[in-house]
Formats: structure tokens, C-alpha cells, sequence
């Protein structure tokens, strides 16, 4: 693998850090800005929003822009939105930094994903892509529990000061190891870039994703105060929890990597849909007694991101089919989806606290998941016609 994957990974370390970290802190910044638990939680929706919107919009902006340019200037916006964070007075200002930073990780993973299929060949892009999400995963091994313990120990603005410090180190590494002449595509048109927002095809894809994250993070945004308040874990138990939970998603990350490229995305992803909708219906049961929560956990984090590396080489295989042009928005798009999964995950785990209690939320999760399954098998179908004629054409 080429060793410019290393300083994607590297900056997908950072940037995962920070995305993820928050869930660590909901308790924590809930008592001292003295907000209420779905109030916190929603900071995990404001950054998915940011990414959304940054996702396809900058995306496109900065099509004609070098790729390795792009890079470092991603990695500068990221560190200032997380010292931001670090210095907010208030719930508001934390609001507008998590936005920041969101508007960063949409471009970067957007226009990663398609530098990292494009440094191998085809048959290893799966597995290409899967290495640099693997920096979203050893960020939950060990970005985001140590950040929770920095939070829990020192106060969460310090949490953001250490991070801000990874997005210095992404900064560096990038610099030093990625090559000037990286492969872009040429900027796609408003007409391409319409296609891919019009196209049926593409919009399942993302409908799929949405609706795949977003069921994990219905439970995954309140992971903390249920392992706290339902399974009765210490908060200190709970920083070795994440760590255990980030294990799993790093192992099941490659592992799904791997089963795209060996069975195809779509074969790949109704076997993780199928067991993410098992397990969060045996979370369901198991919450409130605190060793089969805590293996249901570590089980369910090896299917959680394992829908990653499929589904984003999936829209990349569908967009360089019908949207040829316009591959970097698509891949955009996805990311996109990918984190409007998570802010209506978050909304929905919300208002599902809210009004009927934590204990209601993996049930209901589930339920979103299934939708996904549901989805990824008619977009299989349809594949069909479409492989059939592209080899009669060849």
C-alpha cells in the first residue's frame, strides 16, 4: 500500500478523535455547562450537520483546488475549529467550533476515499479505503478514551486542546508524505454535480447509508450514561469500555473491508445489517445487566463501522458507472449521508431519552437498521440489469 495511505490515516486519527470523543464527554459536558443529556448529545448532531454540509458543497468548491493543498488546508481548519473549542465560554461557542470542524472531516474523507481507491487497483479499493477509515477506528482504541479520561480528569476544554495538538501532528504528516502529484479528476461541472444529487441510483445508496449509520447511533450517542446509569459501570469503567468497543470497530473495520472485496459491497453489507439489527435488539435485553452489556457491546462495535469500507466503495463504484464526471461530489455525498445517519441517529436517540428513557433507544435502532437492510437488497437487484448490460457493451 502506498505510503501516502499513512498520512491519510494519520489525519483520519485526528479528525476521528474529535468526532467520536464527544460521545465519551456527553456526561461531562451535560454537568458543567449545565445542560441537560439530549443537549449534549446534540453536539454530536451540530458536528454530522457540519459535515454534511461540507461534504458535498466544499467539495465541489474545491474540485480544481491540489489535492495535497486541500489536504493541509483541511488539517489547519480543523485544528483552529478544535481551539476554539478549547477556549468556548459557553454551550453556544462549542456549538459553532464542533461546526468547524465538522465543515473539515466532510471535505477530507470525501476527498480521501477517492485518492485512496485511486492509489491501487481496483480489486484492493475496499481494502485501501478501509486502512484509512482504520484511523477513524484506532481513534476509538485510544483517541477516545483518553480523551474521556482527560475530560473526566482535567475538563473537557482540555480534551479539545489535545486534540487540536493531533490535528499539528495530521498537519506534519501530511506535508512530508504526501506527494505533490497526487491523481485528481478533473472538477466536475453543475450539470455532473446535479446528476449525482438527481441520480435514483446514487440517492438509495445514500438513503442506505443514512439510514444504516444513523440506526447504531441512535444507541452508540448515549453509550456513556447507559453503561453509567443502566448497566451501573463506574466512570472510569466506562473510558476502558470505549476502549474495548474501539478494539472491536478496528478489527471489524478490516474484516469488512475484506469481505467486499471478496464477496462483492452488497453481499457484504446484508451481513452486517443482519447482525447490527440482531445485536441492538439483544442490547435491548441485555442494557441493564452489566457484564452480557458489556459483551453485547464489544460484539456489536465488530459490526458497527464494518458497513464503512462497503458502502463508500460501493457509491464509488456506482458513480464512476453513471455520474462518471462528478465521483469526488459522489463520494462527497456519501460522507454526507453518512452524517446525517449520525445527526438524526443523535436526534432521534434524543428525543427517545427524553421522553421514554435511555432504555428504549437500541430497540429502536434496530428498527432503522432494518430499514437499511431492507434497502441494500433492492439496490442489489437493480445491479442486476445494469452488470448484464454493461457486458453486452464490453
Amino acid at each position: 500500500m502506498p505510503l501516502a495511505l499513512l498520512a491519510l490515516t494519520i489525519s483520519a486519527f485526528a479528525i476521528g478523535t474529535t468526532e467520536f470523543v464527544i460521545v465519551g464527554l456527553v456526561p461531562t459536558i451535560a454537568e458543567q455547562l449545565s445542560v441537560s443529556l439530549p443537549s449534549a448529545g446534540l453536539l454530536v448532531s451540530i458536528y454530522a450537520l457540519g459535515v454534511a454540509i461540507g461534504a458535498p458543497v466544499l467539495t465541489a468548491l474545491t474540485g480544481r483546488m491540489p489535492r495535497k493543498q486541500l489536504l493541509l488546508a483541511l488539517m489547519v481548519l480543523f485544528t483552529a475549529g478544535n481551539l476554539l473549542a478549547w477556549q468556548a465560554p459557553g454551550y453556544g461557542t462549542l456549538v459553532l467550533a464542533r461546526l468547524l470542524t465538522g465543515l473539515a472531516h466532510g471535505v477530507f474523507f470525501s476527498v480521501g476515499s477517492t485518492i485512496a481507491t485511486s492509489l491501487v487497483p481496483k480489486e484492493k479499493a475496499a481494502s485501501a479505503i478501509a486502512i484509512m477509515f482504520g484511523g477513524l477506528t484506532v481513534a476509538l482504541v485510544t483517541g477516545v478514551p483518553l480523551g474521556t479520561v482527560i475530560g473526566q480528569h482535567f475538563g473537557w476544554r482540555e480534551t479539545f486542546l489535545a486534540v487540536s495538538l493531533l490535528g499539528v501532528i495530521a498537519f506534519i504528516s501530511s506535508l512530508i508524505l504526501v506527494p505533490k502529484n497526487i491523481p485528481q479528476r478533473a472538477a466536475a461541472t453543475l450539470r455532473e454535480q446535479l446528476q449525482v444529487l438527481t441520480h435514483p441510483r446514487l440517492l438509495i445508496i445514500y438513503a442506505i447509508t443514512a439510514l444504516g449509520y444513523g440506526g447504531v447511533f441512535t444507541a452508540f450517542t448515549f453509550l456513556a450514561p447507559m453503561m453509567q446509569n443502566l448497566a451501573g459501570f463506574s466512570p472510569n469503567a466506562v473510558s476502558w469500555i470505549l476502549l474495548g468497543y474501539g478494539v472491536s470497530v478496528a478489527i471489524g473495520n478490516i474484516w469488512g473491508g475484506k469481505l467486499a472485496d471478496k464477496h462483492g459491497a452488497v453481499p457484504a453489507l446484508k451481513i452486517i445489517f443482519a447482525a447490527l439489527m440482531v445485536l441492538l435488539l439483544v442490547f435491548q435485553f441485555t442494557a441493564s445487566m452489566q457484564y452480557a452489556a458489556l459483551a453485547t457491546v464489544l460484539v456489536m462495535g465488530i459490526f458497527a463501522f464494518g458497513n464503512v469500507p462497503g458502502l463508500q466503495v460501493y457509491v464509488v463504484q456506482k458513480a464512476e458507472l453513471y455520474t462518471p464526471g462528478a465521483v469526488d461530489v459522489a463520494s462527497g455525498l456519501n460522507i454526507a449521508a453518512f452524517n446525517v445517519g449520525i445527526a438524526l441517529g443523535s436526534i432521534i436517540g434524543g428525543q427517545t431519552v427524553e421522553h421514554y428513557g435511555l432504555a428504549q433507544t437500541p430497540w429502536i435502532g434496530a428498527v432503522i437498521v432494518f430499514v437499511a437492510f431492507l434497502l441494500i437488497g433492492v439496490s442489489g437487484r437493480l445491479d442486476k440489469p445494469a452488470q448484464v448490460a454493461v457486458a453486452q457493451r464490453t
